[in-house]
């Protein structure tokens, strides 16, 4: 299978690091095709600007417009175009990242925001009428997965933690993202106390990592609800009999209990 494996750290001897070099030896030792893309390595611009589409600077810039336009007649900066033949190429994308200010850090969130433009991320029509997203993407058949970490233990990002529930806290990006553009989203993998791991701790999480690495194209994905399956109305909210008296992000996933 090939993966897209999206770093995001400044440092590349960090545990981060560390992991990510062990699951690219991993993966590839199993068969698998590795693409890398290392963004502070890679020095990558995280600010969308008019230069992304080849767009006359005179002239206002429409975000949307200007980008489907440049996708459409092959004008796209050169490096958006890059990650969108990795992308493309992907049976499955992994995001690393450490968990900075409760989300992933702003070089990433440039990357999604240069990428997925519209006519690739969003804004994609179907042909019965109707736009596609939220499990019906142009990613629809790709498994996404994050692997993240961060410095508090992971009692703190429990049900009941005082950080919110790790799926809470990555839901912009588990369904905002992922299940938007169509990907199946896998649970992410943490590595919590990071600032205070062990060696016996890093050959834990190492493990860890590669028996999710191993399942990953056997793994349920999480049950997002699909735009399209029926639980939602015309206005796209919640049928009222669907997880009544319910609200919160838990009840777009059909979990028990959601």
């Amino acid at each position: 299978m090939n993966i897209l494996w999206v770093f995001t750290h400044p440092e590349s001897r960090s545990l981060n690091g560390s992991l990510r070099d062990a699951a690219v030896t991993h993966l590839t030792s199993s068969g698998h095709t590795v693409e890398q893309s290392d963004l502070y390595r890679m020095g990558w611009n995280p600010v969308v600007d008019a230069a992304d589409y080849g767009h006359d600077s005179t002239r206002r810039l429409h975000v949307d417009t200007a980008s489907s336009d440049a996708l459409r007649n092959g004008t796209l900066a050169a490096d958006i175009a890059d990650e969108h033949k990795k992308l493309r190429q992907a049976d499955a994308v992994v995001l690393q990242f450490p968990l900075w200010w409760f989300s992933m850090p702003a070089i990433l969130k440039g990357w999604v925001d240069r990428v997925f433009i519209e006519g690739f991320g969003y804004g994609i029509r179907r042909d019965t009428g109707g736009t596609r997203r939220y499990g019906d993407g142009l990613m629809a058949g790709k498994r996404a997965l994050i692997v993240t970490s961060m410095g508090g233990s992971e009692h703190t990002v429990s049900e009941r933690g005082i950080n919110g529930s790790l799926d809470e806290l990555l839901f912009p990006i588990q369904h905002g993202l992922f299940w938007y553009t169509g990907m199946s989203v896998l649970p992410p993998v943490l590595v919590p106390s990071a600032d205070r791991i062990t060696a016996e701790g890093y050959v834990e999480a190492e493990s860890l990592l590669h028996r999710r690495l191993d399942s990953m194209f056997t793994d349920a994905p999480v049950p997002f609800r699909q735009q399209n399956g029926g639980d939602y109305d015309e206005r796209f909210v919640l049928r009222p009999e669907i997880s009544a008296g319910e609200s919160g992000v838990r009840v777009h996933s059909s979990l028990p209990g959601a």
